[in-house]
């Protein structure tokens, strides 16, 4: 029985699951082409370890979750897990009588043709790399489900019945929702014209989390925490300018404009180009940081010169700081970012011009920070006091 479809196979790069053992304990070996960004990609998913030995990725059985693993990796590769044993309790999660239709696409058939059109048109609007992958993913899943129906024909029923038989029931998440609407919205919306009225397509309401901030003293004690100074640097530049990770690893030793005092981040979310002020502190960390290392195409470059710092590899930086640091939070570098908002926040800045250094569209979507400030709160006092 399989989870999810067998989405167009052809179209994705296979990573096939088999039952194994590593140093006495029983794991899942993941096999898959060796490239940079499917690796990248597979090191995300929790638990998951590279063994030296086996030269193969895997997650200890007792830490394998597959509904995870599906939901994390579906998007990127053709999965196969056929050899694997259901458990009885992996069964309950998902019934036979919830299980999508399977669909093995044959090359050259139209609804491919269709969807590889579409992503030459993204490319052509200039839609980032990562947006083009998960909307064709997202077409090539919706069209899978409904591989009877012709692309033409499609109404607001089938993405209904796309909710009801394959998102809920496999309990994929409101996000992973929100980005198969999204790509189905834009293919019918801009490129795909028909009748079908996509402004009926209903949207999942999304939990309203609060953002995650660290105090000041735990912030010092991250960035401090790292020996290498390339690794401080990183850390510190995330947090004193409230960068992205996309941001921090995209930038040029041109960009530190330090006669202004500005930090430039070029085409950044959304293709929005914004300057940040830095301070004379950030600036001599910069400067012992170039002096040091001399970076070339990148700021910060990784073993081989001219080559970007990974991601995988700034993500084991921030976890080896936190370890280091005794903190038991699990901080991921957005957390940096968060923090320096609110800190700025509490600090008395005006929201408008945390919206701009933040890169914002919106006030709305700064206007979460209010949330998490905790210096107005702290001036309130319990009835509870008063007993």
């Amino acid at each position: 029985m399989y989870i999810g479809i067998e989405i167009y196979p052809e179209l994705k790069p296979k990573l096939t699951i088999t039952k194994g053992t590593h140093r006495g304990r029983n794991v899942l070996l993941l096999d898959f082409a060796k490239d940079p960004g499917l690796i990248a990609g597979v090191k995300k998913v929790s638990g998951c370890l590279w063994s030296q030995s086996l030269m193969k990725w895997y997650i200890p059985a007792e830490e394998f979750r597959l509904q995870a693993v599906f939901e994390m990796l579906s998007p990127v590769f053709y999965i196969d897990y056929s050899t694997l044993k259901k458990s009885k309790a992996e069964k309950k999660v998902i019934p036979d009588a919830a299980t999508p239709l399977l669909l093995k696409a044959r090359p050259g058939s139209k609804v491919l043709q269709e969807i590889e059109q579409f992503v030459k048109w993204m490319e052509q609007k200039r839609h980032s790399s990562n947006t083009i992958r998960t909307y064709k993913n997202a077409l090539t899943t919706f069209f899978s489900f409904h591989h009877t129906v012709p692309v033409n024909e499609i109404t607001n029923q089938h993405v209904i019945q796309f909710n009801q038989e394959y998102v809920i029931r496999n309990n994929y998440s409101a996000s992973y929702q929100n980005q198969l609407l999204s790509g189905i919205k834009l293919f019918y919306d801009k490129f795909y014209k028909t009748g079908f009225n996509t402004e009926e397509i209903e949207r999942p309401y999304r939990p309203k989390k609060l953002p995650n901030v660290l105090s000041k003293n735990e912030i010092k004690r991250i960035i401090h925490a790292p020996d290498n100074l390339k690794h401080h640097t990183m850390l510190s530049l995330t947090y004193a300018c409230g960068l992205r990770r996309s941001e921090l690893l995209n930038l040029r030793p041109g960009d530190v404009d330090s006669d202004r005092g500005l930090l430039i981040i070029r085409n950044a979310k959304g293709k929005k180009d914004r300057v940040i002020p830095i301070s004379g502190k950030v600036i001599q960390m910069l400067r012992d940081y170039y002096r040091k290392y001399r970076p070339e195409a990148w700021l910060f470059e990784g073993w081989e010169k001219g080559s970007k710092y990974s991601t995988a590899s700034i993500l084991k930086v921030l976890k080896n700081a936190v370890s280091k640091a005794g903190i038991v939070k699990k901080v991921t570098l957005h957390w940096l970012r968060h923090s320096y908002a609110t800190h700025l926040l509490e600090a008395g800045t005006d929201i408008r011009y945390i919206q701009t250094l933040l890169g914002h569209k919106s006030t709305k979507t700064t206007e979460i920070y209010t949330h998490v400030s905790t210096d107005s709160l702290k001036n309130i006092k319990s009835p509870f006091d008063d007993l």
